[in-house]
């Protein structure tokens, strides 16, 4: 059976993660709080930003950055997008 989540992106029950994506309390959180589908969004969203900013994640500036820009993601806030970025034709 599917495990659901009431997605705190979406306020509506998703299905939901299968295991934390983080250790600790944010991995909890969002595991209980976030569903498969807003993550995968936010994971794809990352790696644009990554890319297109050039952020090392080796420099703990960048990794506060993404986790900043996750929460406000995840929470349905204005998130920064890249810039210039223009999304394929489909």
């Amino acid at each position: 059976m599917t495990r659901t989540v009431f997605c705190r992106k979406y306020k509506q029950e998703l299905e939901g993660l299968e295991r934390p994506p983080y250790p600790g309390e944010l991995g909890q959180s969002i595991f209980d709080n976030v569903s498969k589908k807003a993550w995968q969004e936010w994971t794809d969203h990352q790696t644009m930003l990554i890319n297109e900013k050039h952020l090392s994640l080796m420099d703990p500036e960048s990794r506060k950055y993404l986790q900043q820009e996750m929460e406000k993601f995840l929470s349905g806030e204005e998130y920064d997008k890249a810039d210039g970025y223009v999304p394929p034709e489909k």
